[in-house]
């Protein structure tokens, strides 16, 4: 087991519930500082967003995000570079689209996330069913590939991609890119418990997860939340790294009180 998948099964093996907020990389000149704010407020992994021109599965917010990361000239390789420096002591999942993966060789993009320090990698857009260049490559580099599954996701499909999964599997809580709701609905528990029933590794719910309250309420059935759109929101407000951290230490506080 590589580095990310032993933190997530020791968590939930002490019944602690995982945090993974979510970072555009090089969304603002300071954009570190929201990293070093989560693992501050109590972050189990991070990801980071590498920016790309076609976000097909983020929702408004997070193409905003990207969008800026963009115009104001970032590239994979100075985020990178700027991780590298930081040495949290949390795992980093670079989070980001088949094409960046693919050109130029999947191994020599996952050579240089774990180069960075980077110990985990999603690829939302890669189906499982030619994910084995990027496994292979991502194996190779001791990265742990998670895969994604959603509430479409038919049950043989389903079980492969509970098996293939490395570090956690990410269950996409409804059928639309990334974003808040204002209720979580029951199809994301349905997927968890379906996932739960085909792998030992945990489940982790994304999509949708606006504040405490629905943190809270979706690990009375996962084994923690992922939450993106609703930190990138305040931060393209211009919330500073200590505003989002205290978002994230009320997170952690919910998540900590369903363990008691």
């Amino acid at each position: 087991m590589n580095a990310l998948e032993i933190r997530a099964r020791a968590a939930k093996a002490a019944g602690h519930k995982l945090l993974v907020p979510y970072v555009t990389g090089g969304v603002t000149g300071n954009w570190t500082d929201l990293l070093r704010a989560a693992v501050d407020a109590g972050a189990d992994a991070i990801e980071v967003g590498l920016p790309f021109s076609d976000p097909i599965l983020d929702g408004p917010v997070v193409q905003e995000s990207s969008h800026r990361a963009l115009l104001r000239g970032v590239t994979t390789r100075q985020i990178l570079d700027e991780v590298t420096r930081l040495a949290l002591p949390v795992p980093l999942i670079a989070f980001t689209y088949a094409n960046l993966v693919l050109h130029g060789g999947a191994d020599r993009f996952c050579a240089a996330l774990a180069d960075a320090g980077v110990d985990g990698l999603i690829v939302p857009d890669l189906p499982v069913d030619e994910m084995e260049p990027v496994s292979t490559a991502a194996a190779g580099s001791m990265l742990d590939l998670v895969l994604l599954a959603s509430p479409a996701t038919v049950p043989q499909r389903l079980d492969e991609i509970a098996t293939r999964s490395r570090g956690f599997v990410y269950a996409v809580s409804v059928m639309a890119t990334t974003g808040e709701q204002s209720t979580l609905g029951q199809a994301g528990e349905r997927l968890v418990t379906s996932l739960r029933q085909a792998t030992d590794l945990p489940v982790v719910l994304g999509f949708g997860i606006s504040g405490p309250q629905q943190a809270a309420e979706a690990v009375g059935y996962a084994d923690g939340v992922v939450v993106g759109s609703a930190l990138m929101r305040r931060v393209l407000d211009g919330a500073p790294a200590a505003e989002l951290g205290d978002v994230l230490t009320q997170l952690r506080t919910a998540l900590d009180a369903t363990a008691r």
